[in-house]
């Protein structure tokens, strides 16, 4: 008896699975996978619920997607156009007890970019270059390339002891340590490959020498001494003009004390 509900509850299970529905009992037909196309409509129908359905809508990365008002049992949606951007899963879902709920898939070839179109890095120091794709399914496999000319040479991974690839779904990151200045600049090409064909993108490597990061610390420190320079010229034309201005102010009291001191002696001999 327990082998026979095990049985059961096992062929149930591949019956929801092919169906594309979670919800027990129920059955629903969906749109097979979509790969290429304009004004797509996608739709899902429910037969055999569990129970009555209130309503249905659709979603995608979580996101609830407005949705036309057909029938209880039918629902659509439509995909302007099939890209990067559209890709994804569709969920179809009918507000029944529990919820019924399919998907569609929507796949395309991968839409490799660059995170920087050039990347800057200076003489010694670590380079990293970094590409992501954007599109349903993820990417399964990435590679690098050195492109000279028209020719295009695999980067290996830990090659020279210098170049490392790290990638992780829909990222890939190409680390370059310590940095040459004639060897490392150009072109390098990431490319990823998915179950839909493949895509890639080219980032441009700009070696600096290390002086080079010197350069605007020496501009400063070259205009701070011509400002100090400038003021010290400055102040050693002005001060011989200064000393003869203080002796005149000077002196000019003391004449005067001496010429009131001479009108009071004058004044006492009248007196007497």
């Amino acid at each position: 008896m327990g082998a026979w509900v095990a049985a059961v509850l096992v062929s149930g299970a591949l019956l929801c699975a092919v169906g594309g529905a979670f919800g027990a009992g129920a059955k629903i037909s969906a749109t097979p996978e979509v790969t290429a196309g304009s004004n797509v409509i996608i739709s899902c129908n429910i037969t055999e619920p569990p129970t009555a359905v209130k309503g249905h809508y659709w979603e995608k990365g979580g996101t609830r997607l407005d949705t036309n008002e057909t029938s209880p049992e039918f629902t659509s949606y439509l995909i302007p156009k099939v890209d990067h951007d559209t890709s994804g899963e569709y969920h179809c879902i009918f507000e029944t007890v529990p919820l019924s709920k399919a998907t569609v898939y929507v796949k395309v070839k991968p839409h490799v970019y660059a995170y920087k179109k050039t990347e800057h890095g200076n003489e010694g120091d670590t380079g990293m270059l970094v590409c992501k794709s954007s599109s349903y399914p993820p990417v399964t496999q990435w590679s690098w390339f050195r492109v000279v000319g028209d020719v295009s040479q695999p980067v290996v991974n830990g090659s020279e002891d210098r170049f490392f690839i790290k990638s992780d779904g829909n990222k890939t990151e190409l680390r370059i340590l310590s940095l040459h200045l004639e060897k490392d600049p150009g072109d390098y090409m990431c490319n990823g490959t998915n179950e839909k064909g493949e895509g890639n993108a080219v980032i441009s490597l700009r070696v600096r020498s290390r002086l080079a990061a010197l350069w605007p610390f020496l501009g400063i420190v070259a205009e701070v001494l011509v400002l100090v320079t400038i003021i010290f010229i400055y102040e050693k034309r002005r001060q011989p003009n200064q000393v003869p201005d203080d002796d005149d102010g000077g002196s000019a009291p003391l004449k005067s004390n001496a010429t009131n001191y001479k009108d009071k002696n004058v004044r006492q001999r009248n007196a007497n």
